[in-house]
């Protein structure tokens, strides 16, 4: 069996993303190996990633990049970071050109397979409430799950999405860069060396 093939081959939600204002079809995008340092648990690849086919090849990647002080060549080196969101497709935009969520089918689907076929990974990055409820069954909003990482600290760091639509919250919750990047940027390193 050949997980990560298997994935890239998903149709499942073919149906669902056809139905949807951006009229797509499943295009899984799939960044994980046995073995890799660190984990990275999004949400769902966004549009610029679907037609790219590689993950986080975006202005968020670029933020998550500098968030974690790590390279384009360290970041996506699969003997290293695993990438693995809660939907490995492009969800599609909905009428008011937001995202939608991602479909719950592909975690009940793959994620318990990828998590045993990457094995035990030192450092989970958690980014965004999707990924923070699945991997710590929160029931709490990002900011107070964010406000609360060193519950979760060193193996876990629960993280808000590095999109450009978080600037705000970023500048609001001024303690997000001053607290928890230095000590993620640490903690990188140490599982990195």
């Amino acid at each position: 069996m050949d997980l990560p093939a298997d994935i890239r081959a998903c149709t499942l939600c073919a149906d669902r993303f056809a139905a949807t204002e951006t009229g797509h079809a499943p295009r899984p995008v799939v960044w994980f190996k046995p073995g890799a340092r660190i984990l990275i648990a999004g949400q769902a690849p966004g549009a610029r990633v679907h037609e790219s086919g590689k993950p986080f090849t975006d202005p968020s990647g670029d933020r998550l990049r500098d968030w974690l002080g790590v390279d384009e060549a360290t970041f996506y080196d699969q003997s290293r970071v695993a990438i693995v969101p809660m939907a490995f497709c492009f969800p599609g935009y909905d009428a008011k050109g937001s995202d939608r969520p991602p479909p719950k089918i592909c975690a009940s689907t793959w994620r318990a397979q990828a998590m045993a076929h990457i094995g035990d990974i030192p450092l989970t990055l958690l980014i965004g409430g999707y990924a923070q409820s699945w991997h710590l069954g929160t029931k709490t909003g990002v900011t107070d799950t964010v406000a609360g990482w060193r519950d979760h600290a060193p193996r876990a760091f629960p993280l808000p999405h590095p999109s450009w639509r978080n600037t705000g919250w970023i500048k609001k919750n001024p303690w997000f860069e001053t607290e928890v990047l230095p000590a993620l940027r640490a903690r990188v390193k140490d599982v990195l060396a």
